[in-house]
């Protein structure tokens, strides 16, 4: 049977079986006994009785409600903007409204009822428009604006940790709920959250002729009468706030308003109504799924699985599997690469050697313990503690910026680097993976599984990429995908409530802090190890640069060669993550400096980009320490910030620059 003419109907009548079987059969109860406690004929005795009535069915109806609100919501927002791709986390409406509501949490607590979910609609809000800023109304349609989500995602996300890194005794509370939770202890949040979701309802009535409108295009919609920049901003803003109130009520859900439309235009659904009412109908069904699947894991490893981690764990597959389908190789990003001179300059050394011997003697002679900013020559005691910090700073910036230049060169990519394709991301996930499984397993230096990690993520975006020759639309996206699943096994490691749920943020904030001398220096030997290969390698990216038919003319065994850069790229990331945490953007921002500076050749630009790298993240660790004194941020959330900051600013120049 072809998929497309699957009558949808038939799927919607499938999955309100389901419930109904689930419902009644998820409770120890009988059938008749529940059907008393419904009607009221027998009051609650027990505890099943009160699980049944409070627990069991106000989850049901909660995964219910918010599934088919985000259902409707991914529609009209991918209906708007012409883009399969578009959701509430792609468009990073979720993470501003995390963001609003952790602020509330911790300055504003006393507020936090009345005016949270006000908050969180200001915060999506905010995010939708700065990523409107970066992309313009008139390129809502292709990859920009999913990039564009996912830096604000990355700029949002660092800032939401540095803020709970700086404010522990505050945010404690606040791990459960950022993981999404459906988990009910009777019906006042359902009772609070549903009114605020019927203002979805008129869109079903109201929004399927403006729809219909919007895709004959900007110009046929206004020739038929259509005002179009109102619509969409008064549609669009409806959505936001639908998303934002289940935030502030539940937490992150992501992914189920990403796949229920597609997967109702995969069967069927062709006008903009049918798509609203069968994506209303997906949601509800996915969303109850993957809560089902979060309370069978529950009870199965005794562990809090909550319902939005099970969605990512199923949605991000998901994700690069509608990607592939929608997404062509010509699917071009509009990113211009800032250009620079032809050679390293003199007045370019020379700012490079400044900024260079200032961070040394910052780190070298600058105290703060006193409470004040003095000069003098650290004690032993101060350079014991001082010395790792620095030569991990140095160790993990060169070896970033290293891998940046390396898959940048290899796959023709001026987007590729190890954070943005989920590579650090593969280290990370395996590092803490382990951690939850195996109890007594380190974070730290545990080199070996972070390899594997990345090098895991490196085959997947091989396989993935290959067919479409490394284009930027698939690469970034399952970068995209690998994050949601790292952010996902993140949230169920900080939902468990122990100690090592703090010590897990604190890791993944990327902080020097905790690396021992001997840590630091096998980093240190790891890097210029693999600076050494890399440096050998610099023939084959130098031919490569120019086009693999002619790098395969020229004798470069490319099979051969592909691998073991890619597998450079898998070690520097991986004994970095092992060390130090996960650290976002050094590999973008330091190749693209380089080239600023005119490091034209492959081997220059090797060994600029390694020196930018080490240091930027040295000056992101001193001023970490510095800024907020006592108090510290952790170096890669402050470089997370800047390179978010940096990276938006590209989008915009290119946005701008675009002929």
């Amino acid at each position: 049977m072809n998929v497309k003419h699957f009558p949808i109907w038939g799927v919607g009548n499938g999955f309100a079986l389901l419930i109904i079987l689930l419902t009644v059969f998820g409770s120890p109860l009988s059938i008749d006994h529940q059907w008393s406690l419904l009607q009221g004929t027998q009051a609650p005795e027990s505890f099943d009785d009160f699980s049944f009535l409070f627990g069991h069915l106000p989850r049901i109806a909660m995964a219910l409600i918010v599934g088919a609100t985000l259902g409707l919501v991914g529609s009209l927002m991918q209906q708007l903007t012409q883009n399969p791709l578009t959701s509430p986390l792609t468009l990073g409406s979720s993470s501003g409204a995390w963001l609003a509501l952790i602020i509330m949490n911790v300055w504003f607590a006393q507020y936090v009822n009345d005016y949270g979910d006000l908050a969180a609609m200001i915060g999506a809000m905010l995010a939708f428009g700065l990523i409107l800023a970066i992309v313009g109304l008139n390129n809502m349609t292709g990859l920009p604006i999913v990039v564009a989500g996912m830096v604000v995602n990355l700029l949002l996300g660092a800032i939401a940790t540095g803020i709970i890194l700086l404010n522990e005794q505050f945010a404690q509370n606040i791990f459960m709920w950022g993981a999404g939770d459906l988990a009910q202890n009777g019906w006042d949040t359902f009772t609070s959250l549903a009114p605020q979701l019927l203002i979805g309802l008129p869109i079903l009535f109201f929004a399927p002729r403006a729809l219909s409108l919007l895709r004959l295009g900007k110009e046929g919609a206004s020739a038929r009468g259509l005002s179009v920049l109102p619509t969409f901003f008064v549609l669009m803003t409806t959505g936001i706030w639908l998303a934002s109130a289940i935030v502030s009520s539940i937490g992150v859900i992501g992914f189920i308003g990403l796949i229920a439309p597609n997967i109702a235009r995969a069967m069927g659904a062709r006008t903009a109504r049918q798509e609203l009412v069968f994506s209303m109908i997906l949601g509800a069904g996915l969303l109850f799924a993957t809560d089902r699947m979060a309370f069978w894991l529950t009870q199965y490893t005794n562990d809090v699985v909550t319902s939005g981690v099970t969605a990512a764990l199923i949605g991000a597959p998901a994700l690069v599997w509608f990607s592939r389908r929608q997404l062509k190789a010509q699917d071009n990003l509009a990113f211009i690469l800032p250009t620079g001179g032809r050679s390293l300059s003199f007045k370019a050394l020379s700012g490079i050697g400044v900024s260079v011997v200032t961070i040394l003697l910052l780190n070298t002679f600058a105290d703060f313990s006193s409470g004040s900013f003095e000069w003098h020559w650290l004690s032993d005691y101060q350079w014991q503690i001082r010395q790792p910090r620095l030569l991990t700073a140095v160790a993990a910036g060169a070896s970033l910026a290293i891998a940046g230049v390396l898959l940048q060169r290899l796959i023709y990519n001026p987007l590729a680097s190890p954070d943005i394709l989920g590579v650090s991301a593969g280290a990370t996930l395996a590092l803490v993976s382990t951690t939850v499984l195996f109890a007594n397993a380190t974070l730290s230096n545990n080199w070996l599984v972070a390899a594997l990690g990345s090098i895991a993520v490196l085959l997947v975006l091989i396989v993935l990429a290959r067919k479409h020759q490394f284009a930027p639309s698939t690469l970034i996206l399952t970068g995209i995908a690998l994050t949601a699943l790292l952010d996902a096994v993140i949230q169920f490691c900080l939902a468990k409530g122990t100690q090592d749920s703090y010590r897990i943020l604190l890791w993944l904030a990327g902080s020097t802090y905790r690396v021992t001398n001997a840590q630091s220096l096998a980093l240190l030997a790891s890097s210029l190890l693999l600076l050494s290969f890399a440096l050998i390698s610099s023939r084959w990216l130098t031919l490569l640069s120019v086009g693999r038919a002619f790098a395969l003319a020229r004798g470069v065994p490319l099979n051969l060669a592909s691998l073991i850069i890619l597998t450079l790229v898998a070690l520097l990331c991986a004994t970095t993550t092992a060390t130090m945490g996960p650290i976002a953007f050094i590999g973008l921002i330091a190749p693209h400096l380089a080239i600023m500076l005119g490091a034209r050749s492959t081997r220059s630009q090797i060994l600029c980009a390694a020196i930018l790298g080490a240091t930027l993240l040295l000056w992101a660790d001193w001023l970490g320490q510095s800024l907020l004194y006592p108090a510290q941020i952790a170096a890669g959330t402050l470089v997370s910030i800047l390179g978010g900051l940096y990276f938006i600013t590209l989008l915009v120049i290119g946005r701008f620059k675009k002929p």
